[in-house]
């Protein structure tokens, strides 16, 4: 095929999958509707109850032990007006392949985030489809939740204590690591050979951060999703693209000129729940149905549903530290 013909068609498939994640805004999740994406905030001020020090990110609220039942949820809890309500409400990514993304043929969000959810649901309600998605970008996550608008983020959300200092967290219920993604045939490995080429990183995240960090001499370029990074690298405006492991993985799904190299990820991005600083006790509730998930192998059966595929056998769950004072 003629490299026009070739650059036609990669510029075809992208037009495509941004016309099926267009088109479907609202589909029933068991009388939960699907509301339309959200735009971007401003951030709140910090809550009040800001953590003094932060030594270990990923540690958090102890879990409650046992694990309230939910006919059984501590009356005037976080969990009960949750309950009152009928619905838990996520913050999720709806083009993340693998862990938050539509499904074009029914138009619904799945991914191992999503999964996320529906445990915490199950939780709550004793019914996973007690849940209602609210499609957010990753700069909406910290307004989202400082404001009340929504009850958890499920988004590919790496604990830092600079967040901390804004949001609360679960353990760790993901261990990914922040690599790169480049064309079939390009010798770049790292960021630091990327020196002088365009780098495609999300608005918002520590992916960006890091990049700006740790290759100076890169141009970063800014997209509002790994997904808008992917078509402006389809479209030859980019050279690489950055982010976690997982998300570039289903990127190089999508494109089969694109590859991450087979090199171990540059940083450590330790996946939680963010939740309200205020809401102390649904961190604690949230900790405890992770434990239990770890304990009875559903973190693992969620795991090889999503991510065996593109990354292998599962690993152990990431091991839950406790430790954090209010």
């Amino acid at each position: 095929m003629r490299p026009g013909r070739v650059r036609g068609l990669r510029l075809t498939l992208a037009g495509t999958l941004l016309a099926l994640l267009a088109g479907c805004s609202a589909f029933d999740y068991a009388a939960t509707p699907l509301p339309p994406a959200t735009p971007s905030t401003t951030a709140a001020p910090a809550p009040a109850t800001t953590p003094a020090t932060c030594n270990n990110p990923t540690a958090s609220y102890a879990a409650d032990d046992p694990l309230p039942k939910p006919g059984d949820l501590p009356s005037g809890s976080t969990m009960a007006k949750i309950r009152a309500r009928g619905r838990l409400i996520a913050g999720v990514s709806a083009d993340t392949y693998l862990l938050g993304a539509r499904d074009p043929l029914n138009g619904r969000i799945q991914g191992f985030d999503i999964d996320m959810v529906k445990a915490v649901a199950k939780a709550i309600f004793g019914d996973e489809s007690k849940y209602q998605l609210r499609v957010i970008t990753a700069a909406d996550r910290i307004p989202l939740l400082q404001k009340g608008d929504i009850d958890i983020v499920a988004r590919a959300m790496s604990i830092t204590c600079d967040r901390w200092k804004q949001v609360a967290f679960s353990t760790e219920y993901y261990h990914a690591g922040q690599t790169i993604l480049v064309r079939r045939g390009d010798k770049a490995t790292s960021l630091a050979d990327l020196a002088g080429k365009r780098v495609c990183a999300p608005s918002g995240t520590s992916s960006l951060t890091q990049l700006r960090a740790r290759a100076p001499k890169a141009i970063a370029v800014e997209s509002d999703s790994h997904t808008g990074c992917l078509v402006l690298f389809q479209q030859g405006q980019v050279d690489a693209i950055t982010g976690d492991d997982t998300v570039l993985a289903g990127l190089a799904a999508q494109d089969p000129y694109a590859v991450v190299p087979d090199q171990k990820p540059f940083t450590d991005e330790p996946y939680g729940l963010g939740i309200n600083a205020d809401h102390v006790d649904l961190v604690r509730f949230v900790n405890a149905r992770l434990a239990q998930m770890r304990s009875d192998g559903e973190w693992t059966t969620i795991y090889n549903r999503w991510l065996a595929g593109p990354l292998g056998p599962a690993p152990a769950p990431p091991r839950a530290v406790y430790g954090r004072a209010r």
